[in-house]
């Protein structure tokens, strides 16, 4: 009696989508020059005596293009606030104006955007990584799928199933880091 094997492909294309969706959340965290507030996403403000990100503190703004505005809401978290992004390590230096934080984005040189492409290509290495490490699950699966008896030729099918798709989160995360290296060494 042949039995039906069968590969979860979705689960392994929805877990190949979280890697691409974390890479993208780190792509945002890195400033390319022009102020976003999403660079501020990873922020976290000891706050009522825990870590809470900055965004559920204050509201997040970006009034012009070289200017990204906090308004916390509430004052005394106001020092807090602004320590945690002078260690965040985002390299700009905050201004305070009562209960508003206010964050020049610098004209970025030559050496801080080589610097950046490094760190994106770190970030798009960590996806692959990531997608590789799904890959193998998924080749795992077939490999015990052959032990309980499927066919070389459904064992080839599947494993070129698991490949393209794998091959297709990769050309997704070059195509997405060659983007984001463009923006960061435009001047």
């Amino acid at each position: 009696m042949a039995e039906d094997f069968e590969i979860d492909l979705d689960d392994l294309e929805r877990r190949m989508d979280g890697a691409m969706a974390n890479l993208r959340t780190e792509f945002a965290s890195l400033r390319t020059g022009r102020a976003s507030g999403s660079m501020l996403e990873p922020i976290m403000v000891d706050a009522y005596g825990a870590l809470t990100p900055l965004n559920q503190i204050g509201t997040i703004n970006v009034p012009e293009p070289r200017m990204v505005t906090v308004n916390i809401w509430d004052k005394g978290l106001v020092g807090k606030a602004e320590k945690a992004i002078r260690e965040s390590g985002l390299g700009i230096n905050p201004q305070l104006n009562g209960t508003i934080i206010m964050l020049p984005i610098p004209e970025l040189n030559e050496e801080r955007r080589r610097e950046l492409s490094k760190v994106a290509a770190q970030y798009a290495e960590h996806a692959r990584v990531a997608v590789r490490n799904v890959r193998r699950d998924g080749m795992d699966q077939v490999k015990k799928a052959k032990a309980a008896g499927m066919s070389e030729d459904d064992q080839k099918f599947w494993e070129t199933e698991v490949q393209e798709l794998t091959d297709k989160a990769i050309a997704a995360i070059d195509a997405h880091l060659e983007t984001k290296q463009g923006e960061i060494m435009q001047v």
